[in-house]
């Protein structure tokens, strides 16, 4: 039983085709009907039925499906201790990053890792906060920078890197530029808002819950660029970072309402990090110092 035939097997199980599986391991179609079929002649066991156009698990297939899961993870955290016995710092950066961190916190750590260290290539994913938690509890991602969650994973180690304080803005024409109108006002107007069960929404939906708005949801989406260019149009008013104000956009004071939320890196507690995603750690540990150390500084 090799590697080959293993991710082969796992990559029919999540795609449900084999036609799917080869275009994500980059080989033709008989190659992973190939390896599929070694794997079966080796266990002595069908692994896969085909229903139509479905390809669906047998019960000796789903028996094996964790277990080949596993198998590929100690694989993979075997080669990256080894890798991690050289100083050098190179392989690939895994790292899972939401969208808004990816425009406006990382450009500069990126290219400043990039010249510091050229031999390592970037697998880089982009994801919501949520999943790329996920991933990295299920051992797929080594490393995540997103909106940290507000109930921490039992498996996930959590460092904060920087504060994003947030504000209700509306386009510079929208009625709601009159502050003096109050929070009650805004029931009359549709919000533009993260969709519901994200971290963002929930922060937002925490801090304004003592008022008892009855909301008019115009749009949900997860990507905060959006929703900045719908408010900016004049479709609506929305919570977005004070780091997205932009010129055709007005912050809304309230008094008594303050969001802020928690961006920063994830890891899994149980498992080592490659040397290449343990220099991107020590980064970013060192840039979230800068940024303490440069607060301090201003308080003084």
């Amino acid at each position: 039983m090799d590697t080959n035939t293993l991710q082969a097997f796992l990559a029919v199980a999540d795609t449900g085709s084999f036609s799917l599986a080869a275009e994500q391991l980059f080989v033709t179609q008989p190659a992973v009907s190939k390896r599929v079929a070694a794997l079966e002649d080796e266990l002595a066991t069908r692994l896969f039925e085909r229903l139509g156009r479905r390809v669906l698990l047998t019960e000796a297939g789903q028996t094996l499906l964790p277990k080949a899961r596993h198998i590929l993870l100690e694989m993979a955290e075997s080669r990256r201790l080894i890798a991690n016995l050289s100083t050098d710092v190179s392989g690939s950066l895994q790292l899972a990053i939401s969208h808004h961190v990816g425009l406006h916190r990382l450009p500069n750590i990126l290219r400043e890792y990039g010249l510091r260290y050229p031999k390592v290539e970037f697998d880089l994913h982009f994801m919501n906060s949520e999943t790329g938690c996920e991933a990295v509890a299920a051992g797929d991602i080594e490393l995540a920078v997103v909106t940290v969650p507000e109930t921490p994973f039992d498996k996930l180690i959590v460092d904060t890197i920087w504060d994003d304080p947030l504000m209700f803005m509306v386009s510079r024409n929208h009625p709601l530029v009159d502050t003096t109108k109050g929070i009650r006002k805004f029931e009359e107007y549709p919000a533009i808002l993260p969709e519901r069960g994200t971290v963002t929404r929930r922060m937002i939906e925490k801090v304004l819950e003592p008022f008892e708005l009855s909301w008019k949801i115009g749009v949900e989406t997860n990507y905060l660029e959006t929703i900045r260019m719908l408010v900016s149009v004049g479709l609506g008013w929305s919570v977005l970072p004070l780091s997205m104000l932009s010129d055709e956009l007005v912050c809304i004071e309230i008094q008594g309402v303050k969001f802020l939320r928690k961006l920063g890196m994830v890891t899994h507690r149980n498992r080592s990090l490659s040397t290449a995603a343990r220099a991107f750690q020590e980064m970013l540990l060192s840039d979230s110092e800068g940024l303490r150390a440069e607060g301090l500084r201003t308080e003084d």
